[in-house]
């Protein structure tokens, strides 16, 4: 049978689920399709915790969307009577000429954001569970924290359905077109047509989206958890995220604390992860073995920067990231489809915090055209001239 949609989301990981939500919440009729379940660790969005924050290093132009996405999480945590971001601060610290470090401060600077600096010798009395370099600097901002990724994706999924979305799990898209103005979606299940198709299909976005093929990159990372030597010093209200550049090279890595079971599921103990690129790969074909190799990196990272936190090895996995040329977000009608056709991609891992905000831009553009939020730099244009 075939059914008529207002919009048709392609892929409900955490931007579609988003999406659908905002959607749905308007009124309009919509169709989210997804080929795994809600949630699923085979795409970006899977592993307890991701960081939330706003003096964002990798533009400013950032800041005004996640303006956005920290009131979105609050209004979607209100709607659910849920917990989901947890402000327990974030640490950096790296080389002050770093653009990781002289990033934090043109955004704090631009956009006022409330941020503490101190050296190798302060930070000791207010974090001694990290071991700086001496000649780096250290920035705080409290204001930032970690969501669930897996809670987020199934409460905005939830709440598109209360308010009357249709979401189909275990359906694989096998293609769409456009004839006579009108979008066409085939599955293995089904045809369904709609008005509008917006494609937020993560690591297999360039399947979708030919035009975005050679420019989109899909590469694994990998994740693990290490027991400290105690736990206490640990816990969320006395240790907060943390994102470094280390001392070898230009890696950065980034973790959390040790975070309540009841809240946030396992598994119990310190998450560590490296942000540079890995391995490019094929989502479909992943290794998802995590080498004794690959968990040793972690493990001596993690002895240089928090040594009472580099105890034995709990547990590992490997997600995967999709990276545009310039590791900016790609948000924006498809050339050639008459503004029918949405795509939203290249999050390059560090996409999860603006989740609300993304839902609420797709929404925007299907319904009314246009986006009031300044998202001109996440044009397509700039990889398709």
């Amino acid at each position: 049978m075939s059914a008529h949609y207002h919009s048709i989301v392609l892929g409900v990981g955490s931007m579609g689920a988003a999406t659908c939500y905002y959607l749905a919440r308007q009124g309009h009729r919509v169709l989210g399709l997804e080929q795994y379940d809600i949630s699923h660790d085979r795409g970006s969005h899977a592993g307890q915790s991701r960081i939330v924050r706003k003096a964002y290093f990798e533009h400013p132009d950032y800041v005004p969307l996640l303006h956005r996405a920290y009131d979105n999480w609050e209004q979607l945590e209100a709607e659910t009577g849920t917990d989901l971001f947890l402000r327990n601060g974030l640490l950096y610290a790296g080389d002050p000429d770093s653009i990781l470090m002289k990033g934090i401060h043109t955004s704090a600077s631009q956009y006022q954001i409330p941020v503490e600096v101190y050296d190798a010798e302060s930070i000791k009395k207010v974090f001694p569970q990290f071991r700086v370099q001496q000649d780096n600097e250290v920035i705080v901002e409290r204001d930032a924290g970690l969501v669930n990724p897996e809670k987020s994706v199934l409460l905005f999924a939830q709440q598109a359905i209360k308010h009357g979305a249709e979401i189909h799990t275990h359906e694989k898209v096998a293609g769409w077109d456009i004839k006579n103005g009108v979008v066409h979606v085939s599955t293995d299940k089904g045809s369904y047509t709609a008005d509008h198709l917006i494609i937020t299909a993560g690591p297999w976005a360039g399947d979708f989206i030919p035009q975005l093929r050679k420019e989109l990159h899909v590469t694994r990372q990998t994740i693990a958890w290490f027991m400290p030597s105690d736990m206490h010093d640990f816990y969320s209200e006395n240790f907060p995220c943390w994102l470094i550049q280390d001392s070898p090279g230009d890696d950065i890595f980034y973790g959390f604390p040790v975070l309540p079971v009841q809240h946030f599921g396992g598994p119990i103990g310190l998450k560590i992860a490296q942000h540079n690129p890995g391995t490019i790969v094929n989502p479909d074909s992943v290794d998802r073995h995590v080498t004794t190799e690959e968990t040793e990196k972690l493990h001596h990272a993690i002895s240089r920067l928090i040594p009472r936190g580099a105890g034995r090895l709990v547990a590992s996995k490997a997600c995967l990231y999709t990276y545009s040329p310039d590791e900016n977000f790609i948000i924006d009608f498809l050339p050639g489809t008459d503004q029918k056709v949405v795509v939203a991609c290249g999050f390059s891992g560090h996409g999860f915090k603006f989740v609300p905000a993304i839902g609420d831009i797709l929404s925007d553009l299907v319904t009314r055209g246009v986006s009031n939020l300044p998202i001109g730099f996440l044009s397509i244009d700039r990889f398709l001239k």
